[in-house]
């Protein structure tokens, strides 16, 4: 949002029109309209959310449904972010990130990737490696995870694009770029949704691989999954734009109602409880879910 989200959900819908719980509805059905959020939970818009959300209004009075006036408003305002994790803190900027190291980020990924595999759905898998040596070490997991997906894309340093089969497509991505930084992880099924995405910081090529120090978040929050799914097929679209628009269209069909965010946390806390135990440096974060407007 290219302004500060300081407006109210009653102020929103005196601007236009359409009432706080349609505005609730939608975000949670498709992911839009996207609000800010105070430490308390209580959603904040900007002026140009109000302006988006006039548009679709329009267009429905002209004869659009709703999936498609959205869809297309989203288009029209969509950015190609830089990376997920900092898609999703522009969008959340409450979001807290937690300073975690490598080894408890994989125990919260494998967390993640073995709830999708026990609901027995077809999800879309977004992985970012940052260096194919990673991925290389990951391979056979991803494989297996592909077997049952929908979609599984991977990016990482490749030398290029590589269609794997079984829908495990490997898309290459510059050592320069903000994605190389960045450990994600997008599991995005009908009734299931999870997302980890974590930054490296700088300055620790001194650091046991092991050690090294993320800062990150994680949500099962669907509107927040979804997004991620947008973010992540922005990323793709220039150099695999099909693979861009299945992502999109695939993430479409998943916008009905999903699980209790609730019982989900709680699911994959268990998981994760299990991977990375409760010492202190496997201590696990709260992860984001819904809050009251």
């Amino acid at each position: 949002m290219s302004d500060t989200p300081t407006l109210t959900i009653r102020e929103v819908a005196r601007r236009t029109g359409i009432s706080a719980p349609t505005l609730r509805m939608w975000e949670a059905r498709y992911g839009f309209p996207v609000p800010g959020r105070l430490s308390s939970g209580h959603r904040r818009y900007s002026a140009d959310e109000v302006e988006r959300l006039r548009e679709v209004a329009r267009d429905r009075d002209a004869g659009l449904s709703l999936a498609a006036a959205i869809d297309r408003v989203r288009r029209s305002a969509e950015e190609v972010e830089p990376s997920i994790f900092a898609g999703l803190r522009r969008r959340r900027p409450a979001l807290v990130p937690y300073l975690l190291p490598k080894r408890t980020l994989i125990g919260l990924s494998h967390a993640i990737e073995d709830e999708c595999c026990a609901r027995a759905e077809r999800p879309l898998l977004v992985g970012s490696f940052q260096r194919e040596s990673f991925y290389r070490d990951a391979e056979p997991r991803w494989r297996e995870l592909a077997r049952t997906a929908e979609l599984a894309i991977v990016f990482a340093d490749f030398p290029a694009r590589r269609d794997v089969g079984g829908g495990l497509v490997e898309l290459p991505m510059t050592s320069s770029a903000p994605l190389a930084r960045e450990w994600s992880l997008v599991c995005a099924a009908r009734a299931y949704g999870a997302c980890l995405a974590a930054w490296e910081r700088p300055g620790q090529t001194a650091v046991l691989d092991a050690e090294r120090v993320f800062e990150t978040i994680w949500t099962v929050d669907k509107a927040l999954v979804r997004e991620a799914v947008g973010i992540a097929a922005g990323l793709a679209a220039g150099l695999a734009p099909e693979l861009a628009e299945q992502l999109r269209a695939a993430a479409e069909e998943r916008s009905g109602d999903s699980e209790d965010q609730l019982e989900l946390a709680t699911a994959l806390t268990s998981r994760m409880v299990a991977y990375v135990g409760s010492s202190r440096e496997g201590a696990l974060p709260t992860p984001h879910t819904a809050r009251p407007a």
